[in-house]
């Protein structure tokens, strides 16, 4: 085989050799096609932009000056200046580190970074916003996306007032304070005031749904972190007036539908069963070693369960294989006072608490203090969706439960043997707002099908309005064969996908060109224009960053 190219050099040299002509004329690469876009008569002039996050290029759990230039709408400009668009201008923040101030508080954190193992905040590394909320904006501005906005707070008076930041509950938005001509205008009123040509209304009802999924279905009034869902004749009406106002300016625009915003990697990343106690590291170690007492508790508890019809609740951990997280349901039946009744009737559940280190007069207290643990718990399954922040808590102890047992034990729980029984998603059930559970999916699901009826009946009906398809850009990228931009195949996958960015929600610098292509896809279908086709009509994948690096600031 050394042998292979041992002709080459007698090929060169019988080359040298010959009386070759070298005035040979060279040879001259085809031009290609210059196509021309042509706007087929759509007025991009006066282009603005109404939105939420992703119409402001919300990246990597924050605003930022480059996130910004990457965004849809200004990809978007970009395009229709090639067909007689103007000047489209952002209200840029002051950094690329992200986060806000107010009044030289922060109110919100710097950006994320990915530091070779996962997402990582910029705080990490020093980093501080430098953007106040407090300073407005000057001059005319075309992108009104309100990152965190939902559906009635575009026509929410009093939304970009600075009060309203320091108001309990807060009735401001921070972006929208840094741009508000008024403190009792609205976002409505301001983006109409431009007089628009052409505009683009995006996410309109995304953050409607995504508040209630970030919270894991929350539906504790009192809970911190409570954010129902929209209900469908708020944002019937909100909307109607939105596209009203908007269309009313005699302008042409595109709108987006809403997305099964639990095909995005905050929601599909966590898997149901991350415990597994094989390997060598102290976690697997530690769950190996806590098998047999855990078998031992759940054993009982799981009698109670298929006692009562339902054995798919049953709780079991294996020695050889992945475990599913232990969850609170509140859609379960209460089976705290079977659990109850029926640990303090069992002969062996005397010894069973002895052997924890406790007097046998205990065991009516403990067989009470597990009913209430576990009498709407279940085994998890794949049908649950686990929100991305959950990772950092899944298998510690949670020390403010640990706090309550001992609290109601009335000391007789020793400190340490109540931190072994708050052990998150392994003898603690997941609080509901680290899961969405499939009763809780479902209420998403009507809820965004209902919204995207109202929103194609609209469209449909009014033939100066293109529908995108938004939805559908997401279903291709969570299904298995991806979805193809350029030379690229994107998936949902958090950090690897490319598609979605590092908070698991927005998207990246190449998802936001993706979505800016598919919005020029839709001009071109409902008003005969030629973005498609024409040269450098769409945006190209390689000219825009999957990440940012932490050094950008």
């Amino acid at each position: 085989m050394k042998f292979k190219y041992s002709w080459l050099p007698f090929i060169l040299l019988g080359l040298t050799a010959c009386d070759v002509n070298n005035d040979l004329d060279p040879i001259v690469a085809a031009e290609e096609e210059v196509i021309a876009v042509n706007a087929n008569g759509v007025d991009f002039s006066n282009y603005i932009a109404v939105g939420a996050s992703f119409t402001a290029g919300f990246t990597d759990n924050a605003l930022f000056i480059a996130a910004q230039e990457n965004s849809f709408p200004n990809i978007l400009s970009q395009k229709f200046a090639l067909a007689g668009g103007g000047t489209f201008t952002q209200p840029l923040m002051n950094d690329n580190i992200g986060g806000l101030l107010f009044g030289g508080t922060q109110i919100q954190g710097p950006r994320l970074f990915f530091d070779g193992s996962g997402p990582a905040s910029l705080a990490t590394l020093g980093a501080v916003p430098t953007t106040d909320a407090a300073n407005p904006v000057t001059g005319d501005i075309n992108n009104y996306g309100m990152p965190g906005a939902k559906s009635f707070h575009f026509v929410a008076p009093g939304y970009g007032s600075a009060a309203g930041l320091i108001a309990t509950p807060r009735t401001a938005n921070p972006y929208f304070v840094r741009v508000a001509s008024s403190a009792t205008t609205t976002v409505l009123a301001d983006a109409v005031a431009k007089n628009p040509t052409f505009f683009t209304l995006s996410e309109f009802g995304g953050n409607d749904v995504l508040g209630y999924a970030l919270s894991g279905g929350e539906s504790d009034m009192t809970a911190p972190n409570y954010n129902p869902i929209t209900p469908t004749a708020t944002f019937d009406a909100v909307f109607a007036t939105t596209l009203g106002a908007l269309t009313g300016t005699g302008a042409k625009g595109v709108v987006g539908n809403v997305p099964y915003i639990t095909s995005l990697a905050h929601f599909t990343t966590v898997p149901y069963n991350p415990l597994d106690p094989r390997g060598d590291s102290d976690a697997a170690t530690q769950l190996a070693a806590q098998i047999p007492l855990l078998n031992n508790v759940y054993g009982a508890i799981n009698q109670v369960y298929a006692g009562a019809g339902q054995a798919e609740r049953s709780i079991v951990f294996a020695t050889d294989a992945p475990n599913a997280l232990v969850i609170y349901d509140e859609d379960a039946f209460d089976l705290t006072m079977a659990i109850t009744n029926t640990l303090a009737a069992s002969p062996t559940f005397v010894p069973f608490v002895e052997s924890l280190g406790l007097p046998a007069a205990a065991a009516p207290l403990v067989a009470q203090l597990l009913g209430q643990q576990y009498g709407k718990a279940r085994s998890a399954t794949a049908n649950d969706l686990f929100v991305l922040p959950s990772s950092s808590v899944i298998g510690t102890v949670n020390t403010t439960a640990a706090t309550a047992l001992v609290t109601q034990s009335g000391g007789l729980l020793p400190a340490t043997l109540a931190g072994q029984f708050s052990a998150e998603g392994i003898t603690l059930p997941l609080a509901d707002k680290w899961v969405l559970t499939p009763q809780e999916q479902e209420e998403l699901r009507i809820a965004t099908d209902a919204y995207n009826t109202t929103i194609e009946t609209a469209v449909n009906a009014d033939p100066n309005l293109a529908l995108v398809d938004l939805k559908g850009l997401l279903e291709e990228a969570a299904s298995d064969t991806g979805v193809q931009f350029d030379d690229f195949i994107f998936n949902g996958n958090l950090v690897t996908g490319g598609l979605v960015s590092l908070d698991g929600v927005h998207l990246t610098a190449k998802g936001y060109a993706l979505m800016a292509n598919r919005i020029l896809e839709a001009i071109d279908g409902a008003f005969g224009s030629n973005f498609k086709d024409a040269t450098n009509g769409l945006a190209k994948a390689n000219n825009y960053p999957t990440n940012y690096s932490p050094f950008l600031r």
